[in-house]
């Protein structure tokens, strides 16, 4: 994503689902972002699946009027964090996930390798796009 549109303190990929922590420029409309965010990753992810999991593909088939396919929920989940303690509970509610008994996914949240978690642990961004929250609340 363009720095300049958002800026991402966290995330984790599960299995059926995904979590962010971000923020948006005061320019851009949290629905456009959305909408922008869901578009490019639903069709990077449905082109693989065409590629490389046909059977799952087509599986997305929806044969709606405005599209074939569909990868996400129509109208995702967005909570305002308000206040440091928010951010904080919901970064490590979403770090936490991989390791909970349903998932087991790993031992440890930095071990979970489609996790921002690492990059709190270790302090590198082996993504390339990762802010530190505290950073950028410091700059208040």
């Amino acid at each position: 994503m363009n720095k300049n549109r958002v800026r991402i303190f966290a995330f984790v990929i599960m299995p059926n689902h995904y979590h962010t922590v971000w923020r948006i420029n005061e320019n851009l409309e949290k629905s456009d972002f959305q909408r922008d965010s869901m578009k490019f990753t639903g069709q990077t992810i449905l082109r693989d699946l065409k590629s490389y999991h046909k059977e799952i593909h087509n599986s997305m088939y929806v044969g709606a009027k405005d599209r074939k396919y569909q990868f996400w929920e129509r109208n995702p989940l967005s909570v305002p964090l308000y206040s440091q303690k928010v951010v904080e509970q919901k970064i490590n509610y979403i770090h936490g996930n991989p390791v909970k008994p349903k998932w087991n996914l790993a031992a440890e949240p930095q071990d979970y390798k489609y996790s921002s978690a690492g990059f709190y642990y270790t302090g590198k961004d082996e993504f390339g796009f990762l802010e530190n929250y505290m950073e950028v609340l410091n700059e208040r």
